[in-house]
């Protein structure tokens, strides 16, 4: 059985490289939302020699479109956009410090491979609970790149966060492992 652990943020390399493949986690503290419009506009500024709007160093970076927020709300659903649609900007990315990603799907191999290499974690989310998801988002503060709406890069104060290891830094992959018993030989 998977052990369930508790991360408060800021996420150490050090506790990356602890996580393994099948842990259920609960994420507590300041995480960042940035979809690959922002992933884009990042590697594109990192090429120009241009500062990133935040220090990534020991951040997770949750892949998020959300929706308008209810009155009183601090964000409307808050479910997890498919990860592949950041795998061309990833690699670069984890150069800047990243220790964790949250989002769904698969990844390609250079990004399992960066992962390794910079001792990042990615984590998947449920998707279709969306609304619960939101239920766990106490403030979302939009950082940079306002015009991109909701793939702007903004800043999510969360409480109890559930997420699972899907691919942890030595490259285990839980969608793999998990599959494996079901398998006819």
């Amino acid at each position: 059985m998977a052990e369930k652990i508790r991360i408060n943020t800021p996420l150490t390399q050090e506790q990356s490289r602890k996580l393994k493949a099948g842990d259920s986690v609960l994420i507590t503290g300041v995480i960042y939302s940035a979809r690959d419009a922002a992933h884009k506009a990042m590697t594109e500024a990192l090429a120009r020699g241009e500062k990133l709007p935040i220090d990534w160093k020991d951040q997770i970076v949750y892949y998020l479109g959300p929706t308008p927020a209810k009155p009183g709300d601090p964000i409307g659903s808050a479910g997890p956009t498919t990860s592949g649609r950041m795998d061309a900007y990833t690699p670069t990315m984890l150069e800047q410090g990243i220790t964790g990603m949250i989002g769904k799907g698969s990844r390609n191999p250079a990004v399992v491979e960066a992962m390794k290499k910079n001792g990042t974690t990615y984590f998947a989310a449920v998707g279709g609970a969306a609304a619960l998801i939101a239920k766990t988002i106490k403030k979302y503060e939009v950082i940079a790149y306002p015009e991109l709406g909701p793939e702007a890069l903004a800043a999510l104060t969360v409480e109890d966060f559930p997420a699972i290891v899907v691919i942890d830094t030595e490259g285990n992959n839980f969608y793999e492992i998990g599959q494996k018993p079901y398998r006819q030989i």
